[in-house]
């Protein structure tokens, strides 16, 4: 079993059953896996694309993300899905790095293609505007997907099974921030999303009958499984949110096609605890992930809505979901939950012994989900494995009952709207800055994003900090959600006795000088 066959044996069953709500149009199992097919073919025949080969997918949610992701599997490929938020820099290093010759975009990123082929010349693109007509059906216009008569039953899988990916071969590439500040690309087989899938299944009693709304980016590893793989495998639905614009409108999509499954970040679920006046939402149940969830949040949700609010944690390397609050039993504010099903978690401490209940270490996983390290960079996949462990960096316990809990991050991370934003990379581009000496960025709390990106520079003697000017070179080099909301300039950064910048104490100013 792959992706791509798991895929192919639900058309195979439901074809006649809309997979897919975008707006007011509808798609069927039978349009999306035949325009799957379809991508397959022009992925084969026209650009020659071999089995084990990256396919960069550059796109924001819209109907053709899934016809892309599955074309490409099914041509035997590696999806790599890029950050619609990132500027073309960023692009051209996950690309280059990854070695993809072929990027899957649309109208309006493909605008970028000029810039990100100087980087890498060989680099050639497919407009999802012009994929095969095979699959659209009767009527459908020559730009985009369009609804399927669904009279007739799916094609035939692309590749005879002995040519088919295996369980163990390399799926998908997600590119997540590191120690290092830059972006590392963690290899996920076909085996690890469907073992991941299925536990989700298990833990989330997900039945054919669901409807999943997707509002959050279907290019982050949280919607890519619970968002879409989930749904499609098991038989159900996708609700892919058209507007984004307004909570309202959000509201009205997911309302009108009765969704019954929201998975979300914190700050959605803070915004529908403080709306005004009733509201009747369709949801059985509620799943917040990508962020901590803060106490008062889940508390006022669920005493507004009577609707369970499922937090869990998980992180891309894992694919990525790792526990969850249990849906029947006890559901402990502020806990990540219990490890979901087939998947181990314990605490560890710096030698690697297991620490028992109560003891503060570090948040270990191994299973199924797990990856087998990060594409290209055997130093940084030794550092993230111990055995068949993966750390995780976080730092957390777990409690008599088997509930774990997050108390901090090992790594330097910050989380923006749920996206890792890693502070090293922020540096980097500060650095570059006429006159600035040093620079350390760090997060402080925002009620809206989560956390927001500080920074604090030292400037070389007699010169004065144009801030404008930095924060306007930032936003041209790194994607908005990375700029950081202030600049502090210091006479010098706290450094400890080796010389390594102290960022803890950095934190009591931080959040002193910044309204968030």
């Amino acid at each position: 079993m792959n992706l791509a066959t798991a895929f192919t044996q639900t058309a195979l069953q439901r074809p006649q059953k809309t997979a897919l709500f975008w707006g007011e149009q509808e798609f069927t199992y039978t349009v999306l896996h035949d325009q799957s097919l379809a991508v397959a073919r022009q992925l084969v025949e026209k650009f020659e694309v071999k089995p084990g080969d990256r396919v960069a997918l550059w796109l924001k949610n819209r109907p053709e993300f899934i016809p892309a992701f599955f074309g490409i599997v099914n041509a035997g490929a590696v999806v790599v899905p890029i950050n619609n938020f990132l500027k073309p820099a960023e692009v051209n290093y996950i690309v280059s790095d990854s070695g993809a010759d072929l990027l899957i975009t649309d109208d309006e990123l493909g605008g970028h293609h000029p810039e990100l082929a100087a980087a890498r010349p060989t680099l050639k693109m497919l407009k999802v505007e012009e994929f095969s007509a095979e699959g659209r059906g009767a009527g459908s216009e020559d730009k985009g997907l369009k609804m399927e008569d669904g009279k007739n039953p799916p094609s035939s899988i692309l590749h005879s099974p002995a040519s088919s990916p295996k369980e163990s071969d390399l799926a998908v590439i997600i590119y997540t921030s590191g120690t290092t500040g830059r972006p590392k690309g963690a290899m996920l087989s076909h085996g690890n999303l469907l073992h991941n899938v299925e536990s989700c299944r298990l833990v989330l009693e997900s039945v054919h009958e669901d409807r999943v709304a997707v509002l959050l980016p279907l290019f982050h590893t949280y919607m890519l499984t619970v968002g879409m793989l989930l749904p499609l495998i098991v038989g159900g639905s996708m609700v892919l949110v058209r507007s984004l614009s307004q909570p309202h409108h959000i509201l009205k999509e997911i309302i009108s096609r009765q969704a019954t499954i929201l998975p979300a970040i914190p700050q959605f679920y803070r915004t529908l605890a403080n709306l005004s006046g009733p509201l009747q939402l369709p949801f059985r149940i509620c799943v917040c992930g990508a962020a901590p969830l803060p106490v008062q949040v889940l508390r006022d949700f669920e005493a507004k809505y009577h609707i369970p609010l499922i937090e869990g944690y998980g992180l891309s390397e894992a694919s990525p979901v790792v526990t969850k609050n249990p849906l029947h039993a006890a559901r402990k504010a502020g806990s990540i939950g219990l490890p979901i099903p087939n998947v181990e978690v314990c605490i560890q401490d710096e030698a690697g012994r297991e620490l028992g209940t109560g003891e503060v270490g570090e948040v270990c996983v191994r299973g199924g989900n797990v990856m087998s390290g990060y594409w290209n960079n055997p130093d940084e996949s030794a550092r993230a494995m111990r055995g068949d462990w993966l750390l995780t960096g976080d730092i957390g316990y777990r409690d008599a009952e088997g509930y774990y809990f997050i108390t901090d991050r090992k790594k330097d991370m910050l989380l923006v709207n749920g996206i890792n934003v890693y502070p090293r990379e922020i540096e980097e581009v500060i650095h570059h800055f006429p006159g600035i000496k040093e620079a350390a960025v760090i997060g402080v709390p925002d009620a809206r994003r989560g956390e927001q990106p500080v920074a604090f520079v030292a400037m070389t003697e007699g010169v004065t900090l144009d801030e404008k000017a930095l924060l306007k070179l930032i936003r041209q080099k790194l994607a908005d959600y990375k700029v950081p909301r202030h600049v502090t300039v210091l006479a010098a950064l706290p450094r400890n006795a080796t010389g390594k910048i102290l960022k803890t104490a950095l934190r009591t100013p931080a959040a002193a000088a910044v309204k968030v």
